[in-house]
């Protein structure tokens, strides 16, 4: 296979490879020499992905939010009722940042470009809580409450978490905060 969709899934490929390398090691210790030997391929390639290492990493970052996102909506589409949906959404956020070492998410809170996308969905996730709960008050699974406010929240809980703030008072990962998060929610949503 060669032409444009070669390019495309090995332009994938290198970007999978490279949010499976800032996950378990961070970034900020590599150069881009050792980011290319990491992955096999000359700095060169990596150009054909950022102009930069600055570049490259808050590329990766986008791409990890991306596809952790696709594998969100789809554990939330494959789950019925409005409870389930928001433990399975939640939830799923904590399984996608349970990858991520202490290492990535003191590199990512360090580098504004990277920790603005983080923050970015973490807006957005707050969002999709918001319609999760309101679309639970609609169908009558959850008591009246208030939508915005339960997605306040919870995005102060994700905030709080993405600062490393939740860890540092509890020694939760960042996996088992959203985890207990869901669990928050769901149970005072409930009557």
């Amino acid at each position: 296979m060669t032409g444009p969709q070669f390019a495309t899934r090995r332009r994938t490929e290198l970007f999978d490879a490279l949010v499976r390398l800032f996950l378990a090691d961070g970034f900020a210790h590599l150069t881009l020499d050792e980011i290319a030997a990491s992955l096999k391929c000359s700095k060169s390639t990596l150009y054909t992905l950022a102009g930069s290492k600055e570049q490259l990493v808050r590329a990766a970052t986008i791409h990890f939010f991306r596809r952790a996102t696709e594998d969100v909506e789809a554990q939330v589409a494959a789950t019925s009722g409005a409870r389930d949906r928001i433990i399975a959404y939640v939830s799923a956020v904590g399984t996608a940042l349970g990858g991520a070492s202490a290492q990535f998410m003191t590199d990512l809170d360090g580098f504004a470009p990277a920790r603005e996308v983080y923050e970015q969905n973490t807006r957005f996730a707050a969002a999709r809580v918001a319609e999760l709960v309101d679309a639970g008050v609609r169908a009558g699974e959850f008591r009246d409450v208030h939508a915005a406010f339960a997605a306040d929240v919870a995005a102060a809980t994700m905030a709080r978490i993405q600062q490393g703030l939740v860890r540092e008072a509890t020694g939760l990962d960042d996996a088992h905060a959203y985890r207990e998060l869901a669990t928050l929610l769901t149970a005072g949503l409930t009557a």
